[in-house]
């Protein structure tokens, strides 16, 4: 599993000139499920992922979470993130999970979210989205399998 998660200021998601998600202050966060990631994988990225306290305090010290700010998140599901670029230049996508597989992840992972986060936004699994996002820092962190 991957996620890549950015700080945001805003962000948006847009599918055949239609906005389907939008978030304010929070975590714009691209999913990526891998071809062995399960349920259990899919929690401790989730408890990882709402625990990071990369929100400025009082003191302008990166030190609060999402929930501290009352952030939103926007959750994109990106299979591209499982490219393989090691041979030639077109990708390879074999270790990305199967498409059903990682669906049903995918909203396991919104549904989860929920159950934590009072708004929480989402891409359309397997469409052509348009993502808009100000990132605020920049800041963008990367969970891969590194974090189990």
């Amino acid at each position: 599993m991957k996620f890549v998660i950015q700080r945001v200021s805003h962000a948006s998601v847009t599918v055949e000139e239609e906005t389907i998600g939008e978030i304010q202050q929070g975590f714009l966060v691209l999913i990526g499920v891998g071809e062995s990631d399960t349920q259990e994988i899919a929690d401790k990225f989730i408890r990882k992922m709402l625990g990071l306290r990369i929100f400025q305090d009082d003191q302008g010290k990166t030190n609060l979470s999402l929930k501290d700010v009352d952030g939103q998140l926007l959750l994109i599901s990106q299979f591209t993130l499982y490219a393989d670029c090691k041979k030639g230049n077109r990708p390879s996508f074999i270790h990305a999970g199967d498409p059903r597989k990682a669906e049903e992840l995918y909203q396991y992972i919104v549904d989860k979210c929920r159950d934590a986060v009072s708004v929480v936004e989402k891409g359309s699994f397997g469409a052509h989205m348009k993502v808009q996002l100000e990132n605020d820092g920049p800041f963008t962190i990367v969970l891969d399998d590194a974090i189990l």
